[in-house]
């Protein structure tokens, strides 16, 4: 189960990686001068290296996905992804983007990592 776990780690970074590269893609063209509008803006974001990579990085982290899949049951690996992105993106928008987050908040992002902690000591692979 440790393999499949690491696996999951790995497609949470790339999904990550791939979400503030999109981030930093858009946050680019929208610093151009004069701003693009309309399909010229859609155009330059997409042309844009980092929005590219950005697509790359996250076809690899589809393909490991399909493995992880195939290997633990569908619910357990997204309860487990999705645990660890939303922990990693709010520490990284946090550092990145200096975006905050209230004690509430936090406590939920704690909750549903506790919730997956139980889901994965108990789960059974597929």
């Amino acid at each position: 189960m440790w393999r499949e776990i690491l696996m999951i780690i790995y497609v949470t970074c790339s999904t990550l990686a791939s979400q503030l590269l999109v981030k930093y893609a858009v946050t680019q063209v929208a610093a151009r001068d004069p701003v693009p509008k309309g399909i010229d803006w859609l155009i330059a974001a997409c042309l844009s290296p980092a929005l590219i990579t950005a697509v790359l990085i996250q076809g690899i982290g589809f393909l490991v996905w399909v493995v992880v899949v195939s290997r633990v049951k569908l619910g357990m690996a997204f309860a487990i992804a999705g645990s660890f992105f939303y922990i990693l993106i709010a520490v990284l928008g946090w550092l990145l983007y200096n975006e905050r987050l209230g004690p509430l908040q936090w406590s939920g992002i704690a909750l549903i990592s506790a919730g997956v902690l139980m889901m994965t000591l108990t789960g059974k692979p597929a």
